[in-house]
């Protein structure tokens, strides 16, 4: 545990005037501070910890397909919540990625400051490196707190971004059939 951070937890709930001695409160800064840690754990992996060695020989060179991985992350501008989901593909060229690594991948990252524009690149560019795919799709969907629950206050506001490397880029029809099986295609 980090005293020092709870130090600082402690300022703020001062700051908001709020008294730290409080019964309710006593213990707060030590669980904001642990809570803090635990949502920026992913300063504390590599993609080789991550990935483990779980990539494995394949004759499979179709897309495969991770959707709806749910994913938490927080706002480097306000520190704030954006929950969301992220779909990540890829088109294997002789090995393929345990599954569970592609999610593991995106907590990694998510689990970092961030903005959704650049969660999403290091995802895809984490998956192209690891894999050496023939292109590689990564598209978040998310809501965030710093929209929703302060400045203009929009409830209902989705951001998407997407990254498309190599064979999704350069082939519409690739690209199609991804956004298709992604529920994002017309």
């Amino acid at each position: 545990m980090n005293p020092e951070m709870n130090n600082h937890y402690r300022e703020i709930i001062l700051g908001v005037g709020e008294n730290p001695e409080r019964e309710g409160l006593l213990d707060t800064p030590k669980r904001a501070a642990k809570a803090m840690q635990y949502l920026c754990n992913g300063y504390h992996k590599s993609l080789e910890e991550v990935v483990n060695g779980a990539l494995f020989e394949s004759d499979n060179d179709e897309m495969v397909i991770v959707r709806d991985i749910e994913l938490y992350s927080l706002c480097e501008h306000h520190m704030l919540p954006f929950i969301g989901k992220a779909h990540v593909a890829y088109i294997p060229t002789g090995k393929v990625l345990g599954l569970s690594k592609v999610a593991r991948i995106v907590d990694m990252f998510a689990r970092r400051l961030q903005i959704q524009e650049n969660l999403t690149k290091q995802i895809a560019d984490a998956i192209q490196q690891v894999t050496n795919a023939a292109g590689v799709a990564v598209v978040i969907e998310a809501k965030h707190m710093c929209m929703m629950m302060r400045g203009v206050e929009k409830q209902n506001s989705v951001m998407t971004s997407s990254v498309m490397l190599g064979a999704f880029r350069e082939s519409c029809n690739t690209r199609h059939e991804f956004l298709q099986l992604i529920g994002r295609g017309k």
